[in-house]
């Protein structure tokens, strides 16, 4: 296909896209016979985004799921609206999204109190806890003594014995347990992503095994999910045949404060996968859990495919070391928008200023990329942009200004290693006007049309085009 009139580094150029790949790049090229056209008008080609942190599956479900969180749900009253008036599925109701500025701490009596009915599951927005009404806590046989689905460490129970309704890092536990789901449709997904620009995401959910990797597989194939994927996951993926589409990507370490892993076994864990040829990631999000990763990192030895995810608060000190490891950072700016306003209020005063850092990670030379955390980000790489540049919050708020950098560094952060080059993959994304304007506003309103492999799977009503379909 041919993409005519677009802004290439400054110059408008046409660009040809054959067998996945740009095959020209010239002021003028003369349509072939039968070639599909896309017209860019002057707007700004660039590399399709790369999403460098999301969970495909969990933001699958969350699609399909109830928003139980701000901003579409302020308060008590709104969460009991949504859930009341939510169909269920299986016979269960599903929540995501939840963060106790809207109807503080969930237990099951107060879920019992704001939607009676069937089972019912709210997950947190740190996707760290699943809160459980008494009918979902009967349907899992969670109080019967002798039931061996009440023997799981991560339920939550009063002095009394009697479970809660909160349930910590248990979501295997209950894939196990609940209705068996058909196969995630990840064909919404991928259309959100598409529209937002991006062709290429790195799966960061630490479960994903070789049967996850199937599913990936066939959703490529079949068309449902036309970005390339970067897989992390357990060490069975170790044994993973990639491909050009699916690629291997490091082990995940859940690094969780109040139950951190024996030192030297995490240690004996990294040089494992080391020997196995792939770097480790670790999810830390505490001061505690990042100097925890490091401490590890240094008694094995870091490698080139290192990475920290999050680093939500990071001290001096910190920074200090990962730059002396060569460990890579992929954070989340997004956050400073979406959960800032919390994080001024509930955050130590003493760690705002080390907030989801950007210009402090490259300003000490740390290789630093960004995701979104998708479902518990919105799947909104420009959002993220925007928050890096702008550092402010929901209502306006500045957190940790220091840290914002400018609309090229914040655009960096989301880059895939593709050029706009001959020879390089037409993974692309075309914006509606030049890049000296888009800048102005990072949106992904300015998303014109996205191409993977060439084809396009996204193009916008409006421009004009030679009968594409996306």
């Amino acid at each position: 296909m041919l993409i005519r009139g677009a802004e290439v580094a400054g110059r408008i150029v046409d660009v040809r896209c054959r067998a996945g790949g740009i095959a020209e790049i010239a002021d003028a090229l003369a349509p072939e016979p039968g070639e599909p056209w896309l017209e860019a008008a002057g707007g700004a080609l660039i590399p399709g985004l790369h999403d460098h942190h999301l969970h495909l599956f969990s933001l699958a479900a969350a699609l399909r799921s109830i928003d139980c969180g701000p901003p579409r749900v302020p308060n008590a009253e709104a969460l009991a609206r949504a859930l009341q008036a939510a169909p269920s599925a299986d016979g269960w109701r599903r929540g995501t999204g939840y963060f106790e500025s809207v109807a503080g701490p969930l237990d099951r009596d107060r879920l019992d109190r704001l939607a009676p009915g069937g089972p019912l599951r709210i997950q947190h927005r740190s996707g760290v806890a699943w809160f459980l009404n008494s009918a979902a806590i009967a349907a899992l046989g969670l109080d019967a003594p002798v039931s061996s689905n009440a023997s799981f460490a991560g339920i939550e129970r009063d002095g009394a014995g009697r479970a809660t309704g909160r349930l910590f890092r248990a979501d295997a536990w209950l894939r196990e347990r609940l209705p068996l789901p058909p196969p995630p449709d990840l064909r919404e997904a991928g259309l959100r992503l598409a529209r937002v620009g991006v062709t290429g995401v790195t799966d960061a959910t630490a479960t994903n095994d070789l049967a996850q990797a199937a599913l990936f597989r066939e959703a490529q194939r079949s068309g449902a999910l036309p970005q390339r994927v970067r897989l992390m996951g357990d060490a069975s993926l170790a044994a993973l045949a990639g491909d050009e589409r699916l690629t291997l990507d490091a082990r995940k370490l859940l690094l969780d404060e109040p139950a951190l892993p024996d030192l030297d076994a995490l240690v004996a864990e990294i040089a494992a996968a080391h020997r196995a040829g792939r770097g480790c990631a670790f999810h830390c999000v505490t001061r505690v859990e990042l100097h925890f990763a490091l401490a590890a990192l240094e008694a094995a030895g870091a490698c080139p495919g290192d990475r920290l995810e999050h680093a939500s608060v990071a001290p001096p000190e910190a920074i200090e070391q990962v730059e002396r490891l060569g460990v890579r950072v992929v954070t989340q700016p997004n956050f400073a928008y979406e959960r800032g306003d919390d994080y001024l209020e509930d955050v130590d005063p003493r760690d705002r200023a080390h907030l989801y850092r950007v210009k402090s990670w490259l300003d000490a030379g740390v290789t630093l990329l960004a995701g979104t955390d998708a479902p518990y980000g919105a799947p909104d790489p420009w959002l993220a942009m925007h928050a890096a540049v702008t550092r402010r919050t929901r209502s306006g708020r500045a957190l940790s200004a220091g840290e914002a950098v400018g609309p090229a560094t914040a655009l960096a952060l989301f880059e895939s290693g593709s050029r706009i080059a001959v020879g390089e993959p037409a993974d692309l994304c075309l914006l509606d006007r030049p890049w000296r304007a888009a800048r102005e506003a990072l949106d992904a309103e300015r998303v014109a049309a996205t191409l993977c492999a060439g084809r396009p799977v996204y193009v916008r009503a409006g421009p004009a085009d030679g009968g594409l379909e996306a």
